[in-house]
């Protein structure tokens, strides 16, 4: 079983920046491939990124293609998400998952485990 729990969202303004990280507890954390996914009220879950379990693959949506960095860190069982130039849009209730079994995918039906989510509010 793998618990993850992500840090604190905020609020920000616009073109702003935050970093969110995901605590995962587990000794096999760094052989899921772990996401972040984001949802806003009436709409499904959305990819936002995903890396591989070693970090050597990632995957972006275009909405936030060059404005967000995910990366890793297996020692400290940690995932990470940098956030820069935030838009209104960015809004949302950010989830990290993992995947614990095959491939980097950016299906949130894929993932076997979710955080419980936590809000970032983007002010314009």
């Amino acid at each position: 079983q793998v618990q993850l729990v992500e840090s604190r969202g905020g609020l920000v303004q616009t073109g702003g920046s935050l970093r969110l990280s995901c605590a995962a507890s587990g000794r096999t954390f760094y052989t899921y491939p772990m996401g972040w996914f984001r949802q806003t009220p009436g709409k499904e879950r959305e990819l936002v990124a995903a890396i591989s379990w070693s970090g050597g693959s990632t995957s972006y949506a275009d909405s936030v293609k060059g404005r967000f960095i995910i990366s890793r860190d297996n020692a400290k069982n940690i995932l990470y998400l940098e956030m820069n130039s935030l838009k209104p849009e960015d809004t949302a209730v950010y989830y990290c998952a993992a995947r614990a079994l095959g491939r980097l995918t950016t299906t949130p039906e894929d993932y076997d485990y979710w955080g419980r989510g936590t809000q970032v509010t983007v002010s314009s």
